[in-house]
């Protein structure tokens, strides 16, 4: 056989696994979905629908830890090479940590008074939120221009990296806030959850540019 068809067929086979990895992401997209709603229906204290929000995180973060174990065990079992196998099996983890830290900022949430917060530092979160959102949207795009286009995964890649940056900027916005806050009416341990809520959406917006980081990687193994 040729080392055209054998490249060939080697390409095949990790396209297979960057869909599997795609349908991984769609369970790690409803757990920030799921989180950025239920933020919003805390900070407006609808509580039932902020836990049946909640409840959901959970269930897709399973969902998604179920699908990575499905594709570690594809991976180990296929015939892709040594570095292949480890660069897919990376690319899988690091979607995981974007379910596991929407999971952590839910979990926070139970307890986090966001409601508290004054209304010029509540418009910041949600819209950090919303650009972790974004954030989030443009690693899906990412992952599916894999088996599609490599130069627009590329270009993909760079967007979630500006998104990033955006994210890290209203995070910032957000802790020039904590001094003038009424501690009055937050007590310190209020305080520090809900600043430990912000550090968590910030990592999910972390955690995907460092899958981004690992799609480039990819990438060059795939042109």
């Amino acid at each position: 056989m040729s080392k055209r068809i054998l490249d060939w067929l080697d390409r095949r086979k990790r396209i297979g696994v960057i869909q599997l990895s795609r349908n991984h992401l769609d369970s790690t997209l409803k757990c920030f979905e799921e989180l950025s709603k239920a933020i919003k229906f805390k900070s407006v204290e609808d509580a039932e629908s902020a836990l049946s929000s909640i409840n959901l995180v959970f269930s897709h973060e399973r969902e998604a830890d179920s699908i990575r174990r499905r594709i570690t065990l594809e991976v180990a079992k296929s015939e892709l090479q040594p570095s292949d196998r480890g660069d897919l099996l990376r690319l899988v983890r690091l979607i995981d940590w974007i379910a596991d830290w929407s999971l952590e900022a839910a979990r926070i949430l139970v307890s986090a008074p966001i409601h508290k917060l004054p209304s010029e530092l509540m418009n910041v979160v949600l819209n950090m939120v919303g650009k972790v959102r974004e954030c989030v949207n443009a690693v899906a795009r990412c992952v599916d221009k894999l088996s599609e286009d490599l130069e627009e995964a590329l270009k993909t890649a760079d967007q979630v990296e500006r998104l990033e940056e955006e994210v890290d900027g209203l995070y910032q916005q957000a802790r020039e806030h904590y001094p003038n806050l009424d501690y009055g009416n937050l007590n310190p341990g209020e305080a520090i959850l809900i600043s430990q809520l912000l550090d968590a959406i910030e990592y999910v917006a972390d955690w995907c540019e460092n899958t981004v980081d690992q799609i480039r990687v990819i990438t060059v193994g795939l042109f």
